[in-house]
């Protein structure tokens, strides 16, 4: 199909994204659309706030080749790109975002340009996830520029001693005839530029940021919300919009809190045995042990260094609520040695050696449980929530610390990253 313009193509594109996925069409929208001068919009590009766009580069791309282009940069807005890059390196994170945002855009059924981004092992991973893994070759990419900015300098101080010397150098002052005969063509060159295209757009202050970020989350929740009500919000995508408009509270505050729920602490109303004193009856602090189940997923997803952090925060909390905790560890199948158990004076610490890496199946921890005389008050799980559940929901309370966007069927689900 032949477009008339590139501004009827966008147009037409965007439209396309309203009828047929319309959880994008309305995150495209929210971005008006111009003109971008090649200068420094070589493809496409989005403060937060609009649409910049190459003519040359949209009018290169077919129809459903825009739609990926629009709904790359609306992605982009909408997961707070421009928000969470923080002091990481620009070129790096730009990159990072594109490697987590087109697997979505391919796998919801868009066709992506030539130029787009794309390596399968990033698939369901996030920017900050992807950022460490391109430090390799980003470095390699510095020490070039670094090996250029020398080679420079030491032309640069060759030319210098030349001018010391007393006169100055060929190529200056060819330079300078240049610059005298060429000013009038690059000063039109330069109005040419400007008329084909706006200039780039000024850097936002932080509280700006802030607010931009805000913004596009409630979009991001009212066209989720639309999307749904269509029917035509599904895969990668749906569990993506679940896991960015889950409660950002930190997870230490919510294991804390739901340890704490299950503390076994409760005020007795029971007269004093003795026949002298106030006949008035206070309530006095009577407590139990508490009970808890942790058990941590080993199938090789979770680092060493995230169960660290994990065993550590419950021991705090554990200390708090006088909880005797018992350990499983569990891939396919209860590790070697399971289970350890720490009484409340004792320290909940991981010492303990971890062989898993098979699959995951969380049945064999629940399995265990029921063949115990007594149900735990709590039992939480740390996992990425791939793998097998039981079927039946447990008459005990369960939390799931979750890395990852998967869901779980039942239990109280808390977000690690």
């Amino acid at each position: 199909m032949a477009y008339p313009d590139v501004e009827i193509k966008l147009a037409t594109a965007r439209t396309r994204l309203i009828l047929e996925k319309p959880f994008l069409g309305a995150l495209v929208l929210r971005l008006p659309m111009i003109s971008g001068d090649p200068s420094w919009c070589e493809t496409t590009h989005s403060d937060g706030k609009t649409f910049y766009y190459n003519t040359d580069y949209i009018d290169a791309l077919d129809g459903e080749q825009t739609q990926f282009a629009l709904s790359h940069e609306a992605l982009h807005c909408a997961l707070s790109h421009f928000h969470r890059k923080g002091h990481r390196v620009k070129h790096r994170w730009e990159l990072a975002c594109d490697y987590a945002i087109n697997p979505m855009l391919i796998n919801d059924g868009l066709k992506p340009p030539p130029d787009a981004m794309y390596l399968r092992e990033y698939e369901g991973l996030t920017a900050e996830e992807i950022y460490p893994c391109l430090e390799d070759n980003d470095n390699a990419g510095e020490r070039d520029l670094e090996q250029n900015k020398d080679d420079d300098s030491s032309d640069d101080n060759d030319q210098q001693k030349e001018q010391n010397k007393g006169g100055r150098s060929k190529d200056q002052e060819k330079q300078k005839n240049d610059k005298k005969d060429g000013d009038g063509d690059q000063q039109e060159s330069q109005n040419e530029g400007q008329s084909r295209g706006s200039a780039p757009p000024p850097a936002m202050s932080p509280q700006e940021l802030d607010e931009l970020s805000v913004q596009w989350q409630q979009r991001l929740a009212g066209a989720a919300q639309q999307a749904l009500q269509s029917g035509k919000l599904e895969g990668e995508m749906a569990r993506m919009v679940d896991h960015l408009l889950q409660p950002k509270l930190p997870w230490r505050m919510l294991l804390a809190r739901y340890m704490s729920m299950t503390a076994r602490d409760d005020y007795s109303y029971t007269r004093p045995s003795t026949r002298r004193g106030d006949p008035a009856v206070y309530p006095s602090l009577r407590s139990s042990e508490t009970s808890i189940v942790v058990a941590v997923d080993t199938s090789g997803s979770i680092s060493k260094e995230e169960i660290r952090e994990f065993i550590s925060e419950v021991d705090a909390i554990k200390s708090q609520v006088r909880a005797r905790v018992t350990l499983l560890t569990c891939d396919s199948d209860l590790n070697y040695g399971c289970p350890w158990t720490f009484e409340p004076w004792d320290e909940f610490a991981y010492d303990v050696e971890i062989r898993g890496g098979g699959g995951t199946n969380f049945r064999p921890v629940f399995n265990w449980v029921d063949d115990q005389d007594r149900k735990p008050d709590l039992l939480i799980y740390f996992t990425d929530a791939e793998g097998v559940f039981p079927e039946v929901e447990p008459e005990y309370p369960v939390s799931w610390l979750v890395k990852g966007k998967e869901v779980v069927p039942f239990g109280q689900r808390i977000q690690l990253n």
